[in-house]
């Protein structure tokens, strides 16, 4: 004579139902923003636009920067760019007029970057072509020194 010690649902368990859990569990939320945060701040140095220089340092005040500046760069090489797009010297000035023109006129700034070991000389070169071109808003882009 068996008997049945499971009930009148037929089985111990599986009448119950758990109560339903009303909390949320943040932590798997705070893993992922940590390492998103994490990632983005590796990453947001590498973003910079432009071609890669060693500038010089300076204490001097930051200038108040365009909505769209030009810029050009001289690099290690000698190497002449306008924004990122590389440029012989001899092209400089007609392309810089061209664009200044189509945007308002020689009045625009032009920021000159130049690696701190590249030649004086290459850098006064492109200092002395945008002089004669007229254009009379040209400055000097250095890091600001830490020490």
């Amino acid at each position: 004579m068996a008997m049945n010690m499971a009930g009148p649902s037929g089985g111990g368990r599986r009448g119950r139902r758990r109560a339903v859990m009303a909390e949320i569990n943040v932590t798997p939320m705070v893993d992922v923003m940590l390492v998103l945060l994490i990632i983005f701040m590796v990453s947001a140095p590498l973003l910079t636009v432009g071609v890669p220089l060693d500038l010089p340092q300076t204490q001097a005040k930051s200038l108040d920067q365009d909505k769209n500046p030009l810029t050009l760069s001289v690099n290690l090489k000698g190497e002449v760019f306008l924004n990122d797009t590389a440029i012989g010297l001899n092209d400089l000035v007609p392309k810089l007029k061209a664009i200044t023109q189509a945007r308002g006129g020689l009045d625009e700034r032009i920021f000159v970057r130049g690696d701190k070991k590249v030649d004086y000389g290459t850098v006064m070169k492109v200092m002395g072509r945008l002089s004669q071109a007229g254009f009379r808003r040209v400055a000097l882009v250095t890091e600001v020194d830490q020490g």
